[in-house]
């Protein structure tokens, strides 16, 4: 039955290909469609598209279920990868906007506890030649920590503290 809302969809991207838009705009919405039927064939359950958290300036392109665990997906995509693949375009700083509209998805969902979660990249590169796109799926792209410089745990500190006191033992003069 997919394949019956793949081809509507699709049907409906033509008939509004003559709107006036941006041919970049254009391109994401294809992208992100074209990713959207990818993962469903892949077993995620898609439970939202272009969520925008309020007072928030970012966006997450697809949230969804893969298995139990809640996937936020950002979809790039490009007319050709020659220069570099789409996924390169997700930087540290689109990171941090992902990660604050996902901990506002997550505040909002009800129950104390909370879901393991998961960002994906997908890259979408459409065929100019009637062929299908090509998509590329990586599961964790990133993760909470993203952007984060991480803290070093007691054991790194002590080894710090302690090889920094055996180096001036060494110095001294005998």
């Amino acid at each position: 039955m997919i394949w019956l809302t793949e081809y509507v969809v699709r049907r409906l991207q033509k008939l509004a290909h003559n709107r006036r838009e941006p041919s970049h705009l254009k391109l994401g919405r294809h992208g992100e469609a074209e990713a959207c039927f990818y993962l469903r064939r892949l077993g995620y359950r898609i439970i939202a598209t272009n969520f925008r958290a309020p007072g928030d300036p970012g966006e997450v392109d697809l949230i969804g279920w893969d298995g139990d665990v809640l996937c936020f997906i950002e979809v790039k995509t490009r007319t050709d990868d020659s220069f570099a693949p789409p996924s390169t375009a997700v930087t540290k700083e689109k990171q941090k906007h992902i990660l604050s509209v996902a901990k506002s998805y997550l505040r909002r969902l009800p129950g104390a506890a909370r879901p393991a979660c998961r960002f994906d990249v997908v890259s979408v590169v459409p065929s100019s030649n009637g062929r299908p796109a090509a998509i590329t799926l990586h599961k964790g792209a990133f993760s909470r920590n993203a952007g984060r410089r991480r803290q070093p745990d007691y054991r790194e500190r002590f080894a710090r503290r302690f090889s920094r006191h055996s180096r001036d033992a060494r110095n001294l003069p005998r």
